[in-house]
Protein backbone atom coordinates (compact mmCIF):
# COMPACT_ATOMS: atom_id res chain seq x y z
CA UNK A 1 0.00 0.00 0.00
CA UNK A 2 1.19 3.49 -0.80
CA UNK A 3 2.18 5.70 2.13
CA UNK A 4 -0.35 8.31 3.17
CA UNK A 5 0.32 12.01 3.61
CA UNK A 6 -0.88 13.94 6.62
CA UNK A 7 -3.67 15.38 4.49
CA UNK A 8 -4.96 11.91 3.72
CA UNK A 9 -3.72 12.05 0.13
CA UNK A 10 -1.50 9.26 -1.15
CA UNK A 11 1.93 9.63 -2.69
CA UNK A 12 3.07 7.77 -5.81
CA UNK A 13 2.70 4.00 -5.38
CA UNK A 14 5.78 1.83 -5.09
CA UNK A 15 5.91 -0.86 -7.74
CA UNK A 16 8.91 -2.78 -6.47
CA UNK A 17 7.91 -3.12 -2.82
CA UNK A 18 8.22 -6.56 -1.28
CA UNK A 19 9.98 -7.87 -4.36
CA UNK A 20 6.77 -7.53 -6.41
CA UNK A 21 7.65 -6.11 -9.81
CA UNK A 22 4.05 -6.00 -11.01
CA UNK A 23 2.45 -2.74 -12.13
CA UNK A 24 -1.28 -3.02 -11.46
CA UNK A 25 -3.38 -1.26 -14.08
CA UNK A 26 -6.97 -0.07 -13.78
CA UNK A 27 -9.06 0.91 -16.80
CA UNK A 28 -11.75 3.57 -16.35
CA UNK A 29 -13.84 3.75 -19.52
CA UNK A 30 -14.43 0.48 -21.38
CA UNK A 31 -15.13 1.76 -24.88
CA UNK A 32 -13.06 1.24 -28.00
CA UNK A 33 -10.35 3.72 -26.99
CA UNK A 34 -10.17 2.25 -23.52
CA UNK A 35 -9.83 -1.27 -24.87
CA UNK A 36 -7.00 -0.14 -27.13
CA UNK A 37 -5.25 1.68 -24.28
CA UNK A 38 -5.46 -1.39 -22.06
CA UNK A 39 -3.94 -3.63 -24.75
CA UNK A 40 -1.16 -1.12 -25.43
CA UNK A 41 -0.42 -0.79 -21.71
CA UNK A 42 0.01 -4.53 -21.32
CA UNK A 43 2.21 -4.76 -24.42
CA UNK A 44 4.33 -1.94 -23.01
CA UNK A 45 5.47 -3.85 -19.92
CA UNK A 46 5.50 -7.63 -19.48
CA UNK A 47 5.03 -7.20 -15.74
CA UNK A 48 1.95 -5.02 -16.08
CA UNK A 49 -1.39 -6.59 -15.23
CA UNK A 50 -4.89 -5.35 -15.90
CA UNK A 51 -6.64 -5.87 -12.56
CA UNK A 52 -9.69 -3.60 -12.51
CA UNK A 53 -12.37 -2.21 -14.84
CA UNK A 54 -14.75 0.69 -14.41
CA UNK A 55 -17.47 2.02 -16.68
CA UNK A 56 -20.79 3.77 -16.38
CA UNK A 57 -22.38 0.67 -17.94
CA UNK A 58 -21.69 -2.86 -16.70
CA UNK A 59 -22.53 -4.30 -20.13
CA UNK A 60 -19.22 -2.93 -21.44
CA UNK A 61 -17.01 -5.23 -19.34
CA UNK A 62 -17.48 -8.37 -21.40
CA UNK A 63 -16.34 -6.74 -24.65
CA UNK A 64 -13.29 -5.21 -22.96
CA UNK A 65 -12.17 -8.52 -21.46
CA UNK A 66 -12.78 -10.28 -24.76
CA UNK A 67 -10.74 -7.69 -26.67
CA UNK A 68 -7.78 -7.84 -24.29
CA UNK A 69 -7.78 -11.60 -23.83
CA UNK A 70 -8.06 -12.12 -27.60
CA UNK A 71 -4.55 -10.69 -27.92
CA UNK A 72 -2.43 -13.79 -27.39
CA UNK A 73 0.63 -11.78 -26.38
CA UNK A 74 -1.04 -10.11 -23.39
CA UNK A 75 -4.08 -12.26 -22.63
CA UNK A 76 -2.36 -13.87 -19.65
CA UNK A 77 -1.70 -10.42 -18.15
CA UNK A 78 -5.39 -10.02 -17.26
CA UNK A 79 -6.35 -10.61 -13.64
CA UNK A 80 -9.76 -8.94 -13.36
CA UNK A 81 -12.17 -10.54 -10.89
CA UNK A 82 -15.89 -9.72 -10.55
CA UNK A 83 -15.06 -7.89 -7.31
CA UNK A 84 -12.85 -5.51 -9.28
CA UNK A 85 -15.41 -4.55 -11.92
CA UNK A 86 -17.24 -1.35 -11.02
CA UNK A 87 -20.18 0.31 -12.78
CA UNK A 88 -22.16 3.52 -12.35
CA UNK A 89 -21.19 7.16 -12.00
CA UNK A 90 -18.83 6.37 -9.11
CA UNK A 91 -17.11 3.45 -10.84
CA UNK A 92 -13.87 5.43 -11.04
CA UNK A 93 -13.59 5.47 -7.25
CA UNK A 94 -13.88 1.70 -7.07
CA UNK A 95 -11.08 1.21 -9.61
CA UNK A 96 -8.76 3.79 -8.06
CA UNK A 97 -9.33 2.52 -4.53
CA UNK A 98 -8.77 -1.19 -5.23
CA UNK A 99 -4.98 -1.23 -5.17
CA UNK A 100 -3.95 -0.17 -8.68
CA UNK A 101 -0.71 1.65 -9.49
CA UNK A 102 -1.68 3.17 -12.84
CA UNK A 103 -5.08 4.28 -14.13
CA UNK A 104 -6.10 4.68 -17.76
CA UNK A 105 -8.68 7.49 -17.98
CA UNK A 106 -10.67 6.91 -21.18
CA UNK A 107 -14.27 7.85 -20.40
CA UNK A 108 -16.15 10.62 -22.25
CA UNK A 109 -14.11 13.82 -21.71
CA UNK A 110 -16.70 15.55 -19.50
CA UNK A 111 -15.76 13.25 -16.64
CA UNK A 112 -11.98 13.67 -17.00
CA UNK A 113 -11.50 16.47 -14.43
CA UNK A 114 -13.39 14.55 -11.74
CA UNK A 115 -11.55 11.30 -12.42
CA UNK A 116 -8.11 12.89 -12.73
CA UNK A 117 -8.56 14.83 -9.49
CA UNK A 118 -9.44 11.69 -7.60
CA UNK A 119 -6.64 9.63 -9.13
CA UNK A 120 -4.03 12.25 -8.24
CA UNK A 121 -5.43 12.62 -4.72
CA UNK A 122 -4.98 8.88 -4.28
CA UNK A 123 -1.44 8.93 -5.65
CA UNK A 124 -1.95 7.10 -8.94
CA UNK A 125 0.09 7.43 -12.11
CA UNK A 126 -2.20 8.38 -14.99
CA UNK A 127 -2.69 7.90 -18.69
CA UNK A 128 -5.10 10.72 -19.57
CA UNK A 129 -7.00 10.62 -22.85
CA UNK A 130 -7.64 13.81 -24.76
CA UNK A 131 -9.24 16.26 -24.30
CA UNK A 132 -8.86 16.69 -20.56
CA UNK A 133 -11.96 18.90 -20.15
CA UNK A 134 -14.87 20.33 -22.13
CA UNK A 135 -15.08 23.72 -20.42
CA UNK A 136 -12.85 26.20 -18.59
CA UNK A 137 -14.04 25.38 -15.05
CA UNK A 138 -13.22 21.72 -15.69
CA UNK A 139 -9.84 22.65 -17.15
CA UNK A 140 -8.98 24.65 -14.04
CA UNK A 141 -9.66 21.54 -11.95
CA UNK A 142 -7.27 19.58 -14.14
CA UNK A 143 -4.63 22.31 -13.85
CA UNK A 144 -4.84 22.27 -10.05
CA UNK A 145 -4.65 18.47 -9.95
CA UNK A 146 -1.66 18.55 -12.30
CA UNK A 147 0.25 20.73 -9.84
CA UNK A 148 -0.48 18.17 -7.13
CA UNK A 149 0.71 15.39 -9.44
CA UNK A 150 4.01 17.24 -9.94
CA UNK A 151 4.52 17.61 -6.20
CA UNK A 152 3.84 13.90 -5.65
CA UNK A 153 6.12 12.68 -8.41
CA UNK A 154 3.30 11.10 -10.41
CA UNK A 155 3.60 10.26 -14.09
CA UNK A 156 0.99 11.94 -16.29
CA UNK A 157 0.99 10.82 -19.93
CA UNK A 158 -1.45 12.42 -22.36
CA UNK A 159 -3.41 10.67 -25.09
CA UNK A 160 -2.19 13.30 -27.57
CA UNK A 161 -0.42 10.44 -29.27
CA UNK A 162 1.33 12.21 -32.15
CA UNK A 163 3.80 13.50 -29.56
CA UNK A 164 5.00 9.88 -29.34
CA UNK A 165 5.26 9.13 -33.07
CA UNK A 166 8.93 8.80 -34.12
CA UNK A 167 8.34 10.24 -37.59
CA UNK A 168 6.52 13.28 -36.25
CA UNK A 169 9.15 13.76 -33.57
CA UNK A 170 11.91 13.67 -36.18
CA UNK A 171 10.07 16.13 -38.43
CA UNK A 172 9.51 18.49 -35.52
CA UNK A 173 13.20 18.28 -34.66
CA UNK A 174 14.16 19.24 -38.22
CA UNK A 175 11.86 22.28 -38.04
CA UNK A 176 13.15 23.28 -34.61
CA UNK A 177 16.69 23.09 -35.98
CA UNK A 178 15.82 25.62 -38.71
CA UNK A 179 15.20 23.39 -41.73
CA UNK A 180 12.38 25.62 -43.01
CA UNK A 181 13.57 28.84 -41.40
CA UNK A 182 11.10 30.87 -39.36
CA UNK A 183 7.51 29.64 -39.32
CA UNK A 184 5.14 32.08 -41.01
CA UNK A 185 1.85 30.18 -41.04
CA UNK A 186 0.38 26.71 -40.59
CA UNK A 187 -2.46 25.08 -42.50
CA UNK A 188 -3.96 22.46 -40.19
CA UNK A 189 -6.68 19.98 -41.18
CA UNK A 190 -8.56 17.14 -39.55
CA UNK A 191 -11.11 16.50 -42.27
CA UNK A 192 -12.57 13.01 -41.93
CA UNK A 193 -15.79 11.09 -42.20
CA UNK A 194 -18.78 10.44 -39.94
CA UNK A 195 -18.37 8.26 -36.86
CA UNK A 196 -20.45 5.71 -34.96
CA UNK A 197 -23.91 6.07 -33.46
CA UNK A 198 -25.18 3.52 -30.92
CA UNK A 199 -28.89 3.94 -31.55
CA UNK A 200 -31.64 4.29 -28.98
CA UNK A 201 -33.79 2.01 -26.84
CA UNK A 202 -37.20 2.60 -25.33
CA UNK A 203 -35.99 1.78 -21.82
CA UNK A 204 -33.10 4.25 -21.90
CA UNK A 205 -33.48 7.50 -20.02
CA UNK A 206 -32.30 10.57 -21.92
CA UNK A 207 -29.24 10.63 -19.65
CA UNK A 208 -28.39 7.09 -20.71
CA UNK A 209 -29.01 7.90 -24.38
CA UNK A 210 -26.73 10.93 -24.24
CA UNK A 211 -23.90 9.11 -22.49
CA UNK A 212 -24.08 6.09 -24.80
CA UNK A 213 -23.99 8.51 -27.75
CA UNK A 214 -21.62 10.93 -26.06
CA UNK A 215 -19.85 12.06 -29.25
CA UNK A 216 -22.89 14.11 -30.20
CA UNK A 217 -23.25 16.18 -27.03
CA UNK A 218 -20.94 19.10 -26.38
CA UNK A 219 -21.20 18.68 -22.62
CA UNK A 220 -19.79 15.15 -22.94
CA UNK A 221 -17.33 15.41 -25.85
CA UNK A 222 -16.39 19.07 -26.26
CA UNK A 223 -17.61 18.80 -29.90
CA UNK A 224 -15.46 17.45 -32.73
CA UNK A 225 -12.92 20.28 -32.46
CA UNK A 226 -12.08 19.15 -28.94
CA UNK A 227 -12.72 15.42 -29.00
CA UNK A 228 -11.03 14.49 -32.29
CA UNK A 229 -9.40 17.47 -33.98
CA UNK A 230 -7.48 18.44 -30.84
CA UNK A 231 -4.74 16.22 -32.28
CA UNK A 232 -4.24 18.76 -35.05
CA UNK A 233 -4.45 21.77 -32.76
CA UNK A 234 -1.91 20.13 -30.47
CA UNK A 235 0.55 19.73 -33.33
CA UNK A 236 0.19 23.40 -34.28
CA UNK A 237 0.86 24.44 -30.69
CA UNK A 238 3.87 22.10 -30.55
CA UNK A 239 5.26 23.68 -33.72
CA UNK A 240 5.02 27.10 -32.09
CA UNK A 241 6.75 26.19 -28.84
CA UNK A 242 3.51 25.28 -27.06
CA UNK A 243 2.55 28.92 -26.94
CA UNK A 244 -1.08 29.94 -26.46
CA UNK A 245 -2.81 31.86 -29.28
CA UNK A 246 -3.60 35.49 -28.60
CA UNK A 247 -6.92 35.45 -30.43
CA UNK A 248 -9.27 33.27 -32.46
CA UNK A 249 -12.14 33.74 -34.89
CA UNK A 250 -14.18 30.78 -36.05
CA UNK A 251 -17.18 29.55 -37.97
CA UNK A 252 -18.93 26.27 -38.73
CA UNK A 253 -22.20 24.45 -38.23
CA UNK A 254 -24.22 21.35 -39.15
CA UNK A 255 -24.83 20.35 -42.77
CA UNK A 256 -25.07 16.53 -42.80
CA UNK A 257 -25.80 15.59 -39.20
CA UNK A 258 -28.90 17.72 -38.73
CA UNK A 259 -31.24 15.11 -37.18
CA UNK A 260 -32.04 15.32 -33.48
CA UNK A 261 -30.32 12.00 -32.84
CA UNK A 262 -27.01 13.80 -33.36
CA UNK A 263 -27.47 15.95 -30.28
CA UNK A 264 -26.06 19.45 -30.46
CA UNK A 265 -22.55 19.12 -31.92
CA UNK A 266 -21.53 20.56 -35.27
CA UNK A 267 -20.05 18.59 -38.17
CA UNK A 268 -17.53 21.18 -39.37
CA UNK A 269 -15.40 24.06 -38.05
CA UNK A 270 -12.95 26.59 -39.47
CA UNK A 271 -10.93 28.59 -36.96
CA UNK A 272 -8.24 31.21 -37.53
CA UNK A 273 -5.75 31.54 -34.69
CA UNK A 274 -3.13 34.24 -34.23
CA UNK A 275 -0.05 33.47 -32.13
CA UNK A 276 2.12 35.89 -30.11
CA UNK A 277 4.97 36.12 -32.63
CA UNK A 278 2.52 36.92 -35.44
CA UNK A 279 2.18 33.43 -36.93
CA UNK A 280 -1.25 32.41 -38.19
CA UNK A 281 -2.87 28.98 -37.93
CA UNK A 282 -5.62 28.25 -40.46
CA UNK A 283 -7.51 25.29 -39.06
CA UNK A 284 -10.37 23.19 -40.46
CA UNK A 285 -12.07 20.03 -39.29
CA UNK A 286 -15.13 18.11 -40.36
CA UNK A 287 -16.90 14.78 -39.94
CA UNK A 288 -18.83 14.42 -43.18
CA UNK A 289 -19.17 11.43 -45.48
CA UNK A 290 -18.67 11.73 -49.23
CA UNK A 291 -16.07 14.49 -48.91
CA UNK A 292 -12.32 14.58 -49.46
CA UNK A 293 -10.41 13.51 -46.40
CA UNK A 294 -7.21 15.18 -45.30
CA UNK A 295 -5.38 15.13 -41.98
CA UNK A 296 -2.02 16.91 -41.78
CA UNK A 297 -0.23 20.17 -41.07
CA UNK A 298 1.41 22.13 -43.88
CA UNK A 299 3.95 24.44 -42.27
CA UNK A 300 5.08 27.49 -44.26
CA UNK A 301 8.55 28.77 -43.40
CA UNK A 302 10.93 31.37 -44.76
CA UNK A 303 13.16 28.63 -46.25
CA UNK A 304 10.66 25.95 -47.20
CA UNK A 305 7.62 23.94 -46.23
CA UNK A 306 7.02 20.90 -44.04
CA UNK A 307 4.25 18.29 -43.98
CA UNK A 308 4.12 16.89 -40.48
CA UNK A 309 2.33 13.57 -40.99
CA UNK A 310 3.95 13.02 -44.38
CA UNK A 311 7.27 13.49 -42.53
CA UNK A 312 8.87 15.56 -45.26
CA UNK A 313 10.39 18.96 -45.94
CA UNK A 314 10.70 20.79 -49.26
CA UNK A 315 12.62 23.93 -50.13
CA UNK A 316 16.24 24.77 -49.34
CA UNK A 317 16.74 21.75 -47.09
CA UNK A 318 14.87 18.81 -48.58
CA UNK A 319 14.36 15.92 -46.16
CA UNK A 320 12.14 12.91 -45.60
CA UNK A 321 11.95 10.59 -42.62
CA UNK A 322 12.90 6.97 -43.33
CA UNK A 323 13.28 5.62 -39.81
CA UNK A 324 11.26 3.09 -37.78
CA UNK A 325 7.48 3.41 -37.56
CA UNK A 326 6.27 1.72 -34.38
CA UNK A 327 2.74 2.35 -33.11
CA UNK A 328 2.61 5.71 -31.38
CA UNK A 329 -0.12 4.29 -29.13
CA UNK A 330 2.29 1.60 -27.99
CA UNK A 331 5.21 4.01 -27.59
CA UNK A 332 3.34 6.34 -25.24
CA UNK A 333 2.64 3.47 -22.85
CA UNK A 334 6.16 2.08 -23.14
CA UNK A 335 7.58 5.45 -22.14
CA UNK A 336 5.01 5.83 -19.35
CA UNK A 337 5.93 2.52 -17.70
CA UNK A 338 9.65 3.02 -18.24
CA UNK A 339 9.45 6.42 -16.55
CA UNK A 340 7.69 4.91 -13.55
CA UNK A 341 10.23 2.11 -13.17
CA UNK A 342 13.16 4.51 -13.61
CA UNK A 343 11.79 6.92 -11.02
CA UNK A 344 11.71 9.69 -13.63
CA UNK A 345 7.96 10.22 -14.16
CA UNK A 346 6.84 11.80 -17.43
CA UNK A 347 4.70 14.91 -17.07
CA UNK A 348 2.65 15.91 -20.13
CA UNK A 349 0.23 18.06 -18.15
CA UNK A 350 1.30 21.48 -19.43
CA UNK A 351 0.71 20.78 -23.10
CA UNK A 352 -2.39 18.65 -22.59
CA UNK A 353 -3.98 21.56 -20.71
CA UNK A 354 -2.87 24.21 -23.22
CA UNK A 355 -4.04 22.22 -26.25
CA UNK A 356 -7.39 21.42 -24.62
CA UNK A 357 -7.89 25.14 -24.03
CA UNK A 358 -7.04 25.93 -27.66
CA UNK A 359 -9.85 23.60 -28.69
CA UNK A 360 -12.29 25.16 -26.22
CA UNK A 361 -11.32 28.64 -27.42
CA UNK A 362 -11.94 27.74 -31.06
CA UNK A 363 -15.29 26.10 -30.31
CA UNK A 364 -16.56 29.04 -28.29
CA UNK A 365 -15.38 31.56 -30.89
CA UNK A 366 -17.25 29.62 -33.59
CA UNK A 367 -20.36 28.98 -31.48
CA UNK A 368 -20.72 32.66 -30.59
CA UNK A 369 -19.42 34.16 -33.83
CA UNK A 370 -17.15 36.42 -31.79
CA UNK A 371 -13.44 37.07 -32.09
CA UNK A 372 -12.02 36.07 -28.71
CA UNK A 373 -8.72 36.87 -27.05
CA UNK A 374 -7.01 34.21 -24.97
CA UNK A 375 -7.93 36.20 -21.86
CA UNK A 376 -11.58 36.36 -22.97
CA UNK A 377 -11.71 32.62 -23.51
CA UNK A 378 -10.01 31.85 -20.19
CA UNK A 379 -12.54 34.03 -18.34
CA UNK A 380 -15.46 31.75 -19.26
CA UNK A 381 -17.37 30.49 -16.25
CA UNK A 382 -19.74 28.27 -18.23
CA UNK A 383 -19.92 24.73 -16.88
CA UNK A 384 -21.34 22.27 -19.38
CA UNK A 385 -23.57 19.39 -18.31
CA UNK A 386 -26.17 18.63 -15.63
CA UNK A 387 -25.67 19.59 -12.01
CA UNK A 388 -26.30 16.01 -10.91
CA UNK A 389 -25.66 12.64 -12.53
CA UNK A 390 -28.75 10.45 -12.36
CA UNK A 391 -30.71 8.22 -14.74
CA UNK A 392 -33.31 10.84 -15.54
CA UNK A 393 -34.65 12.51 -18.66
CA UNK A 394 -32.18 15.37 -18.84
CA UNK A 395 -33.01 18.21 -21.26
CA UNK A 396 -31.90 18.10 -24.87
CA UNK A 397 -29.21 20.82 -25.24
CA UNK A 398 -29.69 23.37 -28.00
CA UNK A 399 -27.49 23.71 -31.08
CA UNK A 400 -25.26 26.80 -31.00
CA UNK A 401 -26.15 29.58 -33.46
CA UNK A 402 -23.42 32.15 -34.20
CA UNK A 403 -24.54 35.66 -33.38
CA UNK A 404 -27.27 34.29 -31.11
CA UNK A 405 -25.40 32.00 -28.72
CA UNK A 406 -23.91 34.21 -26.02
CA UNK A 407 -20.44 33.96 -24.52
CA UNK A 408 -20.67 32.86 -20.89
Amino acid sequence: MAPVLASGESTAPAVHSGGDDTIRVGLIGCGGRGNGAAIDALHADPNAKLVALGDTFADRFESTLAAVEFDEKVGDQVDVTPERMFSGFDAYKGVIDCGVDVVLLTTPPHFRPQHFEYAVAKGKHCFVEKPVAVDVPGLMRVAAASEQAKSKGLAVVSGLCWRYDPGVRATMEQIQNGAIGDIIAIESSYNGGALWHRGDKSDWSRMEYQIRNWLYYTWLSGDIIGEQAIHSLDKTAWLLGDASPVKAMGLGGRQQRVQSKYGNVWDHFSVFYEYPAGQSVYFTCRQQDGCSMHVDELVHGTKGKAQILAHQITGENKWKYDGPKPSMYRVEHEELFRSIRDGKPIDNSDYMINSTMIGIMGRVAAYTGKTLSWEDAMSSSERLGPAEYAWTDVPEPSVAVPGVTAFA
